[in-house]
């Protein structure tokens, strides 16, 4: 599937403006600052200005809260959003209820007691998020995440993502019988996504500290409807050939 892109001359605009720059301007701008947040519950709240709110929506972290302060400015930031500027990028603290400052491993249990399968999740964000593509809730379309190729409002959404785990049946057993991979298959059809897989495997290690998550390893595979062109008699061959990673029905 290819991109979908909303508006004539916007691959051109993404393409000189890469995500990957926004995401290091953001980090260099939270790092200057000292950027803290706010545990809340199951988020994180940023208080900013009017430059570093334009950087958080431009790389997509977040998403602004109305408050009655109006010389104040918000973001919200999901759990997997947080960790990985803490965690990953390194350039945000996050302040606990009780006004100190959490480590990465103080927050890893945090959010684990919140989300018990946020090791796998945040594993599957994070992998996405260093391959430079913009994440987001899916929980409108029944999955993990939804996955960008640039600015949302730039481009639609490619990838409906599943993060799973490999032999775990923490996940409800998602995808294990027939019925559930048709329905979701046909579901990302109809708002036109490629249905995406990620597998954690653990490799025997426990989710105990966040140094974890060096030691997992993840396996993609898209799940696509079978297409009936593709085995005509009168053609010689598919066009384009199944490859490893790619499962269709």
């Amino acid at each position: 599937m290819m991109p979908r892109w909303k508006g004539k001359g916007l691959q051109a605009k993404a393409n000189a403006d890469p995500m990957s720059k926004i995401v290091s301007q953001l980090q260099s701008s939270l790092i200057q600052f000292e950027t803290r947040g706010l545990l809340s519950s199951c988020s994180v709240l940023v208080e900013v200005d009017a430059e570093l709110a334009d950087l958080l929506n431009r790389s997509c972290f977040g998403r602004p809260r109305i408050t009655a302060q109006e010389d104040k400015q918000w973001f919200q930031l999901d759990m997997e959003e947080a960790f990985y500027l803490c965690f990953s990028l390194k350039c945000l603290k996050v302040i606990g209820e009780d006004g100190s400052i959490k480590s990465n491993e103080e927050l890893w249990d945090y959010f684990k007691s919140k989300k018990l399968v946020f090791p796998v999740s945040y594993k599957v964000y994070s992998h996405l998020r260093h391959k430079n593509w913009v994440v987001r809730s899916g929980l409108q379309y029944g999955v993990d995440f939804v996955a960008y190729r640039h600015h949302p409002a730039l481009v639609h959404s490619e990838y409906a993502v599943l993060a799973l785990s490999e032999g775990d049946n923490d996940l409800n057993g998602r995808l294990r019988v027939w019925s559930d991979v048709h329905c979701t298959v046909r579901l990302c059809g109809s708002v036109a996504k490629t249905l995406l897989t990620v597998i954690v495997n653990s490799n025997n290690q426990g989710a105990n500290s966040p140094s974890c998550l060096e030691h997992y390893t993840v396996e993609e595979r898209t799940i696509t409807r079978w297409n009936p062109e593709r085995s005509r008699e009168d053609q010689t061959g598919p066009k384009n050939g199944t490859k490893k990673g790619v499962t269709r029905f």
